[in-house]
């Protein structure tokens, strides 16, 4: 590695979205590292990969000093240049169904804070000297549930993206004084895996551009928020979803 080598932490990389957001940075010359509940998946192969993915349950917040601990251990020149939080847990109910306030049990209520929440805010303090030397960037991945009732994300999902909202303009009021900018993505109805049966319908009525948005969409945009090419940029929250915000 090169002393112009970048350097990312990307949390929920198994799938999706941090697939695309993998290879476009890897693509760009960067050095990733993946954090994700899954171990190493032969289907997300990239140079360096397997010795570059860390196994880590988020909901675990006593696990994130380690987590921490390890991505140090990779550092060479103890600079982060940007971290990603993409983890995320949207649980349902029996059938796929939308689980609202009363059918939503403590457990649940505490685990989706935990992950969706917490442990980014954890992240960023625990990473914030690593982060401070690079003059890094911070993006994290909300989600359009987070500013209006969703048809298929839940209450606690939907509760814990608008609460990774308000955490981002927190950071980022508290960390751009010492050279860390923080921001936001926010998408809509992205064309992944775990899309609901009836996200047509959503499409058809709610998007002006009438289609799905694509991983590689969403990559693009985080890549950016990384960049230089929006050093002047933080404290914001990019909606990617063709519209249905509007």
């Amino acid at each position: 590695m090169t002393d112009q080598t970048r350097y990312v932490l990307l949390t929920g990389a198994s799938r999706g979205i941090g697939h695309a957001t993998v290879k476009l940075f890897q693509e760009r010359g960067w050095r990733i590292f993946t954090v994700s509940r899954q171990p190493f998946s032969q289907e997300c192969r990239w140079a360096d990969a397997k010795e570059s993915h860390i196994q880590a349950d988020l909901s675990d917040l006593s696990g994130l000093r380690d987590l921490v601990d390890t991505v140090r251990q990779k550092l060479p020149d103890g600079k982060l240049h940007a971290l990603v939080n993409n983890a995320g847990i949207s649980p349902k109910g029996e059938g796929g169904r939308r689980l609202g306030v009363l059918d939503t049990d403590e457990f649940t209520w505490v685990n989706v804070l935990r992950v969706n929440l917490v442990s980014t805010a954890l992240l960023s303090r625990y990473l914030f000297p690593e982060l401070k030397k690079a003059g890094g960037s911070i993006v994290n991945v909300t989600s359009i549930a987070g500013s209006r009732v969703h048809p298929f994300a839940g209450a606690a999902y939907a509760a814990s993206k608008a609460g990774l909202a308000a955490l981002t303009r927190e950071q980022a009021h508290e960390f751009a004084p010492q050279g860390v900018r923080v921001n936001a993505i926010a998408p809509g109805e992205i064309n992944t895996s775990i899309l609901s049966p009836d996200t047509h319908k959503i499409v058809e009525t709610q998007i002006p551009m009438h289609r799905l948005g694509t991983p590689h969409e969403v990559a693009q945009a985080i890549y950016y928020l990384c960049s230089e090419q929006s050093s002047y940029i933080n404290g914001s929250e990019l909606q990617i979803n063709g519209g249905q915000h509007v």
